[in-house]
């Protein structure tokens, strides 16, 4: 296989097993948050600023992993 084109497969494998990754884990987070708030509604707003947090570091792993993909492009 042609190193060019291995680095353009790996860069394509790279970020998009990363953004699959990253969509069930925030689905996972949002439908438990919804679950917890649902049997504890007197908690909310703390629940849902615990979920926002989580959300950003499941979308920080993305974008890490869109930076991986383009130092892969670049090799």
């Amino acid at each position: 296989m042609n190193p060019e084109a291995a680095g353009f497969l790996s860069s394509g494998l790279s970020i998009g097993l990363a953004s699959l990754g990253c969509g069930i884990g925030i689905g996972i987070v949002g439908a438990k948050a919804m679950e917890a708030i649902s049997r504890q509604p007197e908690i909310a707003n703390s629940i849902r600023v615990s979920m926002i947090v989580v959300i950003a570091f499941i979308e920080a792993i993305a974008l890490y992993a869109l930076v991986v993909s383009f130092i892969l492009l670049t090799k």
